[in-house]
């Protein structure tokens, strides 16, 4: 018994010990959360990034839509290791019922009594340069217009548009 003890302490303290730090900023300060990869391989100085991240999947009514939060995370994780913040291009392509996470908060607490947990993280990724766009086809699925949705939001005639333009303009496709 005293054997069996032994080796559970020791290995839930190393598991403590090894659970890594994380933080945010040093350019979104509230969003984005990361940690320090030590030994890792060093980035381009020059490193420029045009990414589009597609993002599907709601989050539960009322907390913040986690793929939302890895463009923050992005852009925090590469600047806090030496690329320029101009260097970072980010779109953000939203449809089907995601698009329920860009509704203002007057809308969003109409249709799902919470308030809207992804205002703030829109906002400041917007206050970054980072492109927020809604797939125009699934906003009338859902019958969404303009004055549903964040100011922040710009709709697009569909996501598979919005892509292909933003594949024109030399944006890569985020793989979640």
């Amino acid at each position: 018994m005293q054997g069996r003890l032994l080796i559970s302490l020791v290995f839930s303290s190393l598991a403590a010990a090894e659970q890594p730090s994380f933080a945010t900023g040093p350019v979104i300060q509230d969003f984005g959360q990361h940690v320090k990869v030590e030994n890792m391989l060093p980035l381009p100085q020059d490193a420029q990034f045009k990414i589009a991240f597609d993002v599907a999947e709601q989050a539960e009514p009322g907390t913040q839509n986690k793929r939302f939060n890895s463009l923050a995370r992005f852009i925090n994780m590469h600047v806090a290791n030496g690329v320029k913040p101009q260097n970072i291009q980010l779109a953000l392509v939203v449809h089907g019922k995601a698009g329920f996470d860009l509704l203002n908060d007057a809308s969003y607490r109409q249709k799902f009594s919470h308030h809207n947990a992804n205002a703030g993280l829109i906002k400041a990724l917007a206050a970054q340069g980072v492109q927020v766009m809604l797939c125009g086809q699934s906003a009338g699925a859902m019958n969404l217009s303009a004055e549903h949705l964040m100011p922040e939001v710009t709709l697009g005639l569909s996501a598979m548009t919005l892509h292909a333009l933003l594949q024109q303009q030399g944006y890569t496709l985020n793989p979640f």
